[in-house]
């Protein structure tokens, strides 16, 4: 690289490619620096880009080249063009470039064929040195697929800015090979994500190369969503799979077969390359699990206002705990591109806080955490512990503690499981917390709060949901829905979604009042067993629901929403961007995707309450909760894994003892709207 100040570009380039992992609690420059949110001030620089543009490892000399840079919502400007020479190089001199926020990609036509569009997403720097072909195109779209449109990256800064940090965990810029992520253990052989990466690419050099006409009309067709214009070329065939990867997975795997046909006798495909899909997927997502910072079993999810993923867990990660024996784990942080945040094994720690199920809640600049034992954490957005356990005037007086609603005024109320009542801190202050005993509660366990200053909360050992206003308990009213209501969210138009275990006149289970939270999950679940060991619950037969509940108290669907059978036991709910509702499809061990209230954007035919598509892989374990960032990504938590290991208190097979608690968060890049974070009374499309 050619620089005019040697001394801090070499370190911001290393930074924007997201490798540093250990935690840094210094806040300001440094911070802005790690995760390329923040805007500082730093001396402009100047440098001297080179490149080279390949396709199937082969050089594509007199190609177009051009360096954008994109500043959120407005239009990208073109920094400067140019066109590779004979070898497929090329070279870009006296790039400036300044810690702005702004993100800076690349885009190149033509070449082999007309239709070869190909893009590199670089980060918020200039290279010295990249390589742009198929790979870092599929990273990059799938990625920021809600800001491209045609060769422009546009949206809410802060969501642009997360997506150009994911792109190098699937391929680096630098190099146009894998990413570091998309290498682990944890994702190259857990999940089909680097085969599913390789297929596309794949597809993309045929195009380019030895297909013919027909076969590039048919690739260009099944890559279309049926929602818009049939695309063009390569870059708007591959962002319209991004943005919605269910649409044709089979006929394109199908294309893929044709243009690498498989051997009569069963050896490999001369792809470009391996390993790539040897089954029809049923969807083309990309998605990776993040572990360490001490995730295990992760509970329910939050996002901060910097894109920061939270979670309480529910144990200590090695520890061989389930339902009966457990060690208690702490308070995890992920950076926006999932680099571990908080200290390994225990996570965040302090305030008496020992194991977190639905109690984690985020306000603007404070996360707040509940515990089985009845503890209350507060700390701040690099997890500083704010206070003592002393400082709250219930202390050593309540339950175990679950959800954790924030209203818009800074209110925070939390659900106490056991003593079935409620905690009010008014602004968010825990030492002018009270206790507030509410009608018809039954093992509160989510709580939301509209515009209206009005309480929604889910009860656990009931079909019920509870509203009052939030200055007068006294006016509770209970809605029904299914059986062991869970998760709760609001939309734009305030309709309170509420995601139940079982179907409506499914038998209740048996649980005395003031059952221990994990006592009722065990009691629960060995009632269950031997009902699914029947085959009366199965995939063929699931149960469960999710209700909406519009603020008039009406419900469009009393019995709950079912998606066709695509809605097994569901635990955790979050709106998007588009009013669409996710959903932690827990016994079905998935993300679901279920169209929301008078939403646009999806295929003739689907309305209110279908299922469009639920995401499943080797990486998505059992999860409680799914939440959206600013980026359009959805983050999943794995909170249990193997049954058997949770369950089993008689002789557990002592290799997978540890196995109770899911491992990881997952993410699944690209396929939500862009919602406004963090997710405080009702959903809000980012600014």
């Amino acid at each position: 690289m050619k620089y005019k100040i040697t001394s801090i570009q070499y370190r911001i380039r290393f930074l924007n490619l997201g490798m540093l992992s250990a935690h840094i609690s210094i806040r300001g420059a440094i911070t802005s620096l790690l995760l390329g949110i923040a805007v500082t001030s730093l001396p402009a620089l100047a440098l001297d880009m080179e490149g080279a543009l390949t396709l199937g490892g082969k050089a594509i000399p007199g190609a177009k080249v051009t360096l954008w840079r994109t500043a959120g919502t407005a239009s990208p400007e073109t920094i400067k063009e140019t066109s590779t020479d004979a070898e497929g190089n090329f070279e870009l001199q006296n790039l400036k470039s300044s810690d702005d926020g702004n993100i800076y990609y690349i885009t190149t036509e033509g070449g082999p064929h007309e239709g070869v569009a190909l893009m590199s997403v670089l980060g918020t720097a200039p290279l010295s040195s990249v390589v742009i072909n198929e790979l870092t195109t599929v990273a990059s779209v799938f990625t920021s697929a809600r800001f491209i449109d045609g060769v422009t990256i546009s949206g809410n800064p802060l969501g642009v800015r997360i997506a150009a940090g994911n792109a190098p965990n699937l391929v680096d810029p630098a190099t146009g090979k894998w990413g570091s992520v998309l290498l682990d253990p944890f994702n190259s052989t857990q999940n089909t994500t680097l085969a599913r990466l390789n297929t596309l690419g794949s597809m993309i050099v045929a195009f380019g190369t030895t297909a013919d006409e027909d076969w590039r009309t048919e690739f260009l067709n099944a890559a279309s969503t049926g929602m818009g214009e049939i695309p063009r070329n390569t870059l708007e065939a591959l962002s319209s799979v991004a943005r919605a990867p269910w649409t044709n997975p089979a006929q394109l795997f199908e294309l893929f077969g044709k243009a690498y046909p498989q051997p009569e006798d069963g050896s490999r495909r001369e792809a470009p390359y391996v390993p790539y899909l040897a089954y029809a997927p049923k969807d083309f997502a990309m998605i990776l699990s993040f572990a360490g910072g001490g995730i295990f079993a992760p509970g329910k999810l939050q996002v901060d206002v910097e894109g920061n993923i939270w979670s309480g867990v529910n144990w200590m990660p090695g520890s061989q705990s389930g339902v009966y024996h457990n060690i208690g784990g702490g308070t995890i942080k992920l950076s926006p591109n999932g680099t571990a945040l908080s200290p390994p094994i225990t996570g965040f720690t302090g305030m008496g806080v020992d194991g977190i199920g639905w109690g984690t809640g985020m306000t603007k600049d404070r996360v707040w955490v509940s515990s089985f034992n009845g503890s209350i954490g507060v700390m701040d957005l690099e997890g500083r512990q704010i206070g003592q356990e002393s400082d709250f005037p219930m202390a050593g007086k309540v339950g175990d503690l679950m959800g954790v609603g924030v209203a818009d005024n800074g209110d925070v109320w939390i659900a106490d499981a056991t003593k079935n009542q409620l905690l009010h801190f008014p602004g968010g202050e825990p030492k002018d917390g009270v206790v507030v005993n509410v009608e018809g509660l039954k093992s509160p366990f989510g709580i939301a709060i509209d515009a209206q200053n009005r309480v929604w909360v889910s009860s656990s050992q009931s079909n019920i949901v509870t509203r009052f206003p939030a200055g007068d308990p006294s006016k509770a009213e209970s809605f029904e829905v299914g059986v062991i209501a869970r998760g709760v969210a609001l939309d734009s138009k305030g309709n309170l979604w509420v995601a139940s275990n079982m179907s409506p006149g499914f038998p209740q289970p048996t649980l005395p009042p003031g059952t221990p939270v994990m006592k009722q999950f065990q009691l629960m679940t060995e009632q269950m067993l031997p009902t699914m060991a029947k085959g009366t619950i199965s995939a063929a037969k699931p149960t469960g629901v999710l209700n909406m509940i519009r603020p008039d108290g009406s419900q469009p669907a009393p019995k709950g929403f079912t998606g066709d059978k695509g809605v097994f036991i569901p635990w955790g709910v979050s709106i998007d961007g588009n009013d669409d509702v996710w959903f932690g499809n827990f016994w079905g061990r998935g993300v679901g995707l279920m169209a929301g209230d008078d939403t646009r954007g999806h295929p003739e035919g689907i309305k209110i309450g279908d299922v469009v598509h639920v995401f499943q892989s080797g990486s998505i374990q059992m999860i409680t909760d799914v939440v959206v960032d600013q980026a359009g990504n959805a983050w999943a938590a794995n909170n249990w894994n193997d049954v058997n290991a949770v369950v089993d208190n008689i002789d557990p097979a002592r290799a997978s003892t540890t196995w109770g608690g899911g491992t990881g968060i997952s993410v699944i890049y690209g396929v939500a709207s862009p919602v406004s974070v963090p997710a405080i009374g009702q959903a809000r499309k980012p600014n």
